[in-house]
């Protein structure tokens, strides 16, 4: 049967099963949830102390930087905030950082292979989502060179990760350009609560050897350290006619921080250092000049890098304090299509202080200078010139505003940049938030962002596809080559972005939050072919079809993104996510080419259920259910997967842990990759253990 034959939802009978089975489990809390009211309405003093034991409550009240550039309860945050936390990775099963993404409301992530995923929030998907910034500390990962994310190669030891904080929308006023859609800000632990050693490590049919090895200790009354190390082997995954694909990824990190504190305790400076080297297989098609006019390459990329990170925190008064940070960035990457070296300096300061009691000003600026090397080691992806340096400098200022003591707050503020690509940019935003009591808080906001060009958009070639002879016209018998061309008049992405969001914690036990949102792109990435033209510098003679990257698009999404966590029991704990877009994108000319397929790559509809229970003592469950919607591109059916982790606390110093994944079905495909043609693969159900040493 065709993905097209069984689109609809309930056409598929096992979504009908799994939503016969929650159905009736949602009805089971349901009444446990009518008898909790009832116990909480009685309860008097009782339900004060109970409060104190409830992981829920600290949850809402866990402290969130990335929003606003300081520290605020996630439950007053004026924007559409999602915080994974420690616990969360743990008791997901995930192994690395786009697994666990998988639980934030508005995030699509998508398996390419084994080593490869589509990340993207609020729609845009694809293996290079360029609408989304990505930080570890504070350090951007978003590279510059075709915009997005290299996934593989961003990791660090899970059990070191204290949370990841999620803002769907904008966040280009503190962040800056490209944070278009969202910003994902991967904060690791303090080294003081990473004291001793951890030993980890696992194996199973996907992963077949997992391990990392860990000490922290003091550095005198306030300072600490840790060292670390980590390595990991994932199997190779297959097609849809269960063949063996080369798409293996083994990869060995290390590092360490340290933290040391002022004896005046108004001085904090954090030292980070990580190096990697690794391999990732892949099977990549590559355009030829002979019959079939594509050749299949399989290989490992090699991947090497550093980065270097300095902070320094001083606190100024109780109402003050500044932030400088400073760090180097060292990237190769050696495969097929492009061998790269990349150097990357940034440097950041922020100030915070108060004025005239009410006014919380947040100030900062930076420099950012790119300097890469990109030897171009094929026919199918060149840069001219091969080496560039690209410079970005940066000012920004937010003033928060308290309109009333407590209830009405107004945020208002812009990023001032400047770039070598397109000149001045400005990312103003407007924010207001209102807190009627402790169960209810609103917010709104408008806010403008851009995406300035990739270093592919402005002066890459890249060979899309070779055409047979007499296959475009009738003219001449010479191979054809549509080639995408950068444009170095090429202009930064706009968005125009309309967001509304509410929170409501009724009771100790019951938290909801749910965000709406309506966004206007202009100057959308496209491209405009251009007139034929004969080639003889490259043999063999042919004839080349330009596509140039263009502005000459436009579009529209529209959606909402709703989450529910609920606490039953004592030891049962329950988290529900839903999110919907829809997105349209329009060509300005009607010979133009949309360059990605923006309106058919993301799923409509996201659904996910998880539920954790402490079900004897030292004995924990945790069950994770997720539906996909169907994806138009290359004919992605809808799918669900269910993940299930056993644990066992043997003592205090030992855990061991079981987990299945992707159990509902054999295998299914997630994403077809675009531009770049690599193999696709189907995700496989399965299955590794896990220990866990702490001493």
């Amino acid at each position: 049967m065709k993905g097209s034959q069984r689109s609809s939802l309930f056409k598929n009978y096992k979504t009908c099963i799994y939503l016969s089975c929650y159905t009736c489990l949602g009805l089971i809390f349901f009444f446990i949830f009518v008898s909790t009211l009832s116990a909480e309405k009685t309860s008097g003093n009782d339900a004060v102390q109970y409060l104190k034991k409830l992981n829920l409550e600290d949850l809402i009240n866990v402290e969130v930087m990335s929003v606003s550039k300081k520290s605020e309860k996630l439950f007053e945050t004026h924007a559409a905030i999602f915080v994974i936390t420690n616990e969360d990775i743990k008791r997901s099963g995930a192994t690395n950082i786009p697994e666990a993404l998988r639980m934030v409301p508005g995030i699509e992530v998508a398996k390419i292979d084994s080593n490869k995923w589509a990340i993207t929030s609020r729609g845009f998907s694809g293996r290079f989502a360029n609408k989304l910034l990505v930080l570890i500390d504070g350090r951007s990962v978003y590279t510059p060179l075709f915009s997005g994310v290299f996934w593989d190669v961003q990791d660090t030891v899970m059990e070191d990760i204290d949370r990841i904080e999620i803002i769907r929308g904008p966040g280009a006023t503190l962040w800056g350009a490209n944070a278009v859609n969202g910003v994902i800000n991967i904060i690791t632990r303090h080294s003081k609560k990473t004291k001793g050693w951890l030993f980890s490590g696992g194996a199973g049919t996907m992963e077949k050897g997992f391990g990392c090895i860990r000490y922290g200790d003091k550095l005198g009354d306030e300072s600490s350290y840790r060292i670390y190390a980590k390595y990991f082997d994932r199997d190779n995954s297959y097609d849809h006619s269960g063949n063996h694909q080369s798409d293996d990824w083994h990869f060995l990190q290390g590092g360490f921080r340290i933290d040391l504190k002022g004896n005046d305790k108004r001085n904090l400076l954090t030292f980070q250092a990580d190096a990697y080297n690794g391999k990732s297989g892949q099977t990549i098609s590559l355009p030829k000049f002979s019959f079939p006019y594509s050749d299949k390459v399989i290989e490992d990329a090699k991947k090497t890098g550093n980065n270097v990170l300095f902070k320094w925190n001083h606190i100024i008064s109780d109402s003050s304090d500044f932030a400088f940070q400073l760090y180097y960035d060292q990237i190769r990457h050696k495969e097929s299509i492009i061998d790269q070296h990349q150097n990357i300096f940034d440097l950041d300061f922020q100030h915070k202080f108060l004025i005239f009691k009410r006014h919380e000003i947040v100030w900062g600026a930076g420099i950012r200078r790119i300097s890469d090397n990109l030897r171009n080691s094929s026919s199918s992806v060149s840069f001219i010139p091969e080496k560039m340096d690209f410079n970005l400098l940066s000012v920004f200022v937010q003033d928060s505003i308290k309109l009333t003591d407590d209830s009405l707050r107004l945020t208002i503020g812009s990023k001032f940049e400047d770039n070598d690509y397109t000149g001045f940019e400005y990312q103003p935003n407007i924010r207001i938030s209102w807190k009627s009591n402790d169960k209810h808080f609103t917010w709104a906001s408008v806010a403008r962002a851009v995406r300035i060009p990739s270093r592919a958009e402005n002066n890459g070639i890249i060979y899309l596809n070779i055409l047979p002879p007499n296959s475009y016209d009738n003219s001449d018998n010479l191979p054809k080559v549509i080639s995408l061309y950068g444009n170095k008049s090429y202009d930064s992405e706009k968005l125009l972005s309309y967001e509304i969001g509410y929170r409501f914690h009724p009771v100790s036990r019951l938290s909801f939050d749910a965000a709406m949102f309506y966004n206007k792109y202009d100057n959308f990435r496209s491209g405009i072919y251009q007139t034929p033209f004969f080639k003889t510098s490259a043999a063999p003679n042919h004839i080349v079809v330009p596509l140039i990257v263009a502005n000459s698009a436009y579009g529209k999404t529209y959606g909402a993104e709703i989450s529910v966590d609920y606490k039953p029991l004592d030891k049962l704990f329950c988290r529900i996510a839903y999110s919907y877009i829809d997105i349209e994108i329009n060509k300005k000319n009607i010979n133009d080419e949309l360059l990605s397929k923006a309106d058919t790559n993301t799923p409509s509809h996201q659904i996910s259920f998880r539920s954790s229970f402490d079900f004897i003592k030292n004995w924990e469950i945790d069950t994770w259910v997720r539906y996909v919607d169907r994806i138009s591109y290359g004919d992605i059916d809808s799918y669900i997967t269910f993940d299930i982790r056993l644990g066992w606390k043997v003592n205090k110093h030992l855990e061991i842990a079981v987990a299945g994944q992707n159990l509902a079905d054999k295998q299914h495909p997630e994403y077809i990759p675009e531009l770049i043609n690599t193999s696709t693969t189907e995700v496989k159900r399965s299955v590794y253990g896990k220990i866990t040493c702490f001493f």
